[in-house]
């Protein structure tokens, strides 16, 4: 697993148009349903996964830009070496190299699970089909939406339980909290 950054994001409780009941929060790495602390696109602060290097570049920016960041959860990310292609086939990746990418590793973190997210446009994650294409009412996931394994994770995907959602290439985060700074 790549270390690829942070995001802080408001997390939402399930919405009740997915009909999953084992869910109780969603912490997909997509903006779709738990939305990214901020339209931080154009602050282009971000690295070459389109994460942030450490929570000290997302907490400059909110100094910078008078974002409140309480309430919000921080989520560090780890990405599986390969994305799987639209040939139906598991391809190398590497960062935007136009951005440093130096990501620090946090003293501590939790594995919450696995998600599964489309990058149609290579640059930052777009949906997580668990969530936004309803999957989880298919596929067993834990109660914050995310697969339990990686190697449940790369199943799925290689059984093209995906191929009705949304386009890809899918990458597969892992999905971590850690301390909040």
């Amino acid at each position: 697993m790549i270390p690829v950054g942070y995001m802080y994001k408001v997390v939402s409780d399930r919405p009740d148009w997915l009909k999953a009941t084992q869910i109780t929060d969603i912490f997909s790495v997509s903006s779709c349903v738990s939305e990214d602390f901020c339209d931080w696109v154009n602050y282009w602060k971000h690295n070459g996964y389109w994460f942030f290097d450490s929570p000290s570049v997302i907490h400059e920016i909110a100094c910078e830009h008078t974002i409140n960041l309480k309430g919000m959860t921080l989520f560090y990310y780890e990405v599986y070496e390969k994305q799987w292609d639209y040939d139906e086939s598991w391809v190398e990746f590497v960062p935007e190299e136009s951005f440093p990418t130096n990501v620090e590793i946090p003293k501590s973190k939790v594995s919450l699970g696995f998600d599964i997210v489309t990058y149609t446009s290579n640059a930052s994650a777009e949906c997580s089909p668990l969530s936004c294409n309803h999957m989880a009412e298919e596929i067993d996931t834990n109660e914050h939406c995310l697969l339990k394994t990686l190697k449940l994770a790369i199943e799925l995907i290689e059984q093209e339980k995906f191929s009705h959602c949304e386009p890809g290439p899918y990458r597969i985060i892992e999905v971590f909290k850690c301390e909040q700074t």
